[in-house]
């Protein structure tokens, strides 16, 4: 089903307000996907937060002409899908775990700013820790003095109460 102009300028205003607020563009191939399958893929994205959509090319380009991702363009060739999303790792992880399960599903390409990924890096930030996981580790190391000074405070009294205790059962006993 062809698209009517008012139609192609609503997808190219669409996609340049996701690719705005993005920090990462992933392409894909999904050549031979299942139905149920993409299905699934979608649901994950969504959860994630993550916009993935199949879009014409051409229109793709046009969103992202004068914006960082603009070098991504020479890799938008055949048939598509973009993840789009303000988590890199987010992204990354969603789509490198379901071209693991699926292999017809082949990343080809992604951005962050103005640097065009390869497949193989891709992969790597896909294993980098989730932003959540970074802020709970962060947090951890934050807390870890203050609970560390405090538990050397509470040793001083408890120490105390320990060798009062101490001289109480030997004057008893003696």
């Amino acid at each position: 089903m062809s698209l009517n102009l008012e139609d192609k300028k609503a997808i190219v205003a669409e996609v340049s307000a996701q690719v705005a607020n993005a920090q990462a563009i992933i392409i894909a191939e999904y050549r031979g996907i299942e139905v149920g399958k993409m299905t699934q893929l979608r649901a994950k994205t969504r959860a994630s937060g993550i916009y993935f959509r199949v879009i014409k090319n051409s229109l793709v380009r046009r969103a992202v002409t004068d914006t960082p991702y603009a070098d991504l363009a020479k890799h938008m060739v055949g048939p598509l899908v973009y993840g789009i999303s303000a988590d890199p790792v987010a992204a990354a992880k969603v789509l490198h775990e379901f071209s693991k399960e699926n292999e017809k599903f082949v990343i080809k390409a992604g951005a962050m700013g103005q640097h065009v990924m390869s497949r193989e890096e891709i992969s790597a930030l896909a294993s980098l820790p989730s932003r959540d996981e970074l802020l709970a580790k962060l947090l951890g190391t934050m807390q870890a003095p203050i609970s560390k000074f405090v538990q050397t405070l509470n040793e001083v009294p408890t120490k105390f109460v320990r060798g009062l205790a101490m001289v109480r059962d030997s004057k008893e006993a003696s």
